[in-house]
């Protein structure tokens, strides 16, 4: 049995003070302040001051084996192409020495003690290092397995098809623990779009694992492929049980066009991820949720070889989607953090998510009048906790 809390005096997204009480790992209850029993005999008894209540942060879509973390700072000269920066991240990882068991869990702890106990990374499958990559990370879920819920994708970073080996690859990734397929550019990096998701369903089909595919295509092209993908997600039974990451082509489409492609995706149960760039078409916001589409985000690399930019804080990062959209009512900012939580947790189905009595206890606390504030502002955080457990409190001030 974990330690039982009585969290008192805190405001649930902005709302009236209430009390929370934690046992063994699960909220037991949530009931108003001013009419909750007093705490327990032997309950940590935690007074939250009136700070604004969260619940964990959700990080859908990052590359913890990527990264440089907590390292010397890397020299960026890549060239502009996408396949430039796939090359120059190979090169310098078989060159370099790069660790992904260390600079994943360097990336991991600081997610965490950020408040975000909910995470899906995509690690690269490469016929160079073959599964050294997903091996380390593999080693940082079952460091943090008590505190920190870890996806993992094996993610073919160069394409399914263009280098011999890589399905077998994938198929070892998926039966060594990998949680989720990833693909990537079906027709701009493959070049053959139907074979490489044919290639995709089958395997994902045959371990009985949920798809979660780069499409970084623009436009027509990216439209067609998107076709080609829901063609097999309804054939192969996949509703709910595939992710589009980045979809920039939706960004780019005629309306007429873009509205009738989101009513299919809404009906094949596919989510949209965005990291929201500020230099790229992406996926509408609006347009997504008012078609039933879940839309969620994610930091996508954080200061690696490919950007030297990126937070591990959830909160910077709806502050970023909020900007790239133009949110600027309360109530829109609201939704921003609906990305990094509501929205990601089911998209990536996590399970006992949420501010409910059996919920997982994912807290966070902050010190933030509203929702709005505490994205904007992005506070430090007075306290979070992870599956009951505290990482990191702050009563202090």
């Amino acid at each position: 049995m974990k330690p039982s809390f009585s969290i008192i005096d805190v405001r649930p997204f902005g709302a009236a003070p209430v009390d929370v009480r934690v046992v063994d790992g699960a909220i037991a209850s949530i009931a108003p302040h001013e009419r909750a029993a007093p705490p327990l005999a032997g309950d940590t008894v935690i007074d939250g001051q009136g700070a604004l209540l969260l619940p964990g942060f959700v990080e859908g879509h990052t590359h913890l084996d990527k990264t440089t973390w907590g390292m010397p700072w890397y020299r960026n000269a890549v060239g502009p192409r996408l396949v430039d920066r796939i090359e120059n991240e190979r090169h310098w990882r078989a060159t370099s020495g790069h660790d992904a068991a260390r600079a994943s869990r360097s990336l991991a702890l600081a997610f965490l003690r950020a408040g975000t106990t909910r995470l899906r990374t995509h690690v690269d499958i490469d016929t160079d290092a073959g599964l050294a990559h997903l091996d380390g990370v593999l080693d940082t879920r079952a460091a943090l397995a008590d505190v920190l819920d870890l996806q993992i994708v094996a993610f073919p970073q160069s394409g399914m098809l263009e280098r011999p080996g890589t399905r077998e690859l994938l198929d070892a990734a998926l039966a060594e623990g990998a949680d989720v397929l990833g693909a990537l550019d079906p027709a701009a990096i493959d070049g053959d779009p139907a074979a490489s998701l044919d290639l995709t369903f089958a395997l994902a089909t045959r371990h009985q694992k949920p798809i979660d595919i780069h499409l970084h295509e623009p436009g027509e092209l990216g439209a067609f492929t998107f076709g080609l993908l829901l063609d097999r997600v309804e054939a192969h039974g996949l509703h709910g049980r595939v992710v589009v990451s980045h979809a920039f082509c939706l960004g780019e489409l005629p309306v007429a066009k873009r509205d009738a492609l989101l009513e299919r995706i809404a009906r094949a149960g596919v989510a949209l991820l965005t990291t929201a760039p500020a230099s790229t078409p992406v996926p509408p916001l609006n347009a997504a949720r008012a078609a039933g589409v879940t839309l969620f985000g994610g930091n996508d690399g954080i200061r690696d070889a490919w950007t030297p930019y990126g937070s591990p804080d959830m909160l910077e990062r709806a502050m970023l989607i909020a900007m790239r959209y133009d949110l600027r009512r309360d109530d829109d900012l609201a939704t921003a953090l609906d990305l990094v939580t509501t929205e990601g947790a089911r998209a990536c189905a996590f399970e006992r998510y949420g501010l409910a009595a059996g919920a997982r206890a994912d807290l966070v606390l902050v010190d933030a009048e509203t929702v709005a504030h505490a994205i904007t502002s992005r506070p430090p955080r007075r306290l979070v906790m992870a599956n009951g457990t505290l990482i990191a409190a702050d009563f202090s001030r």
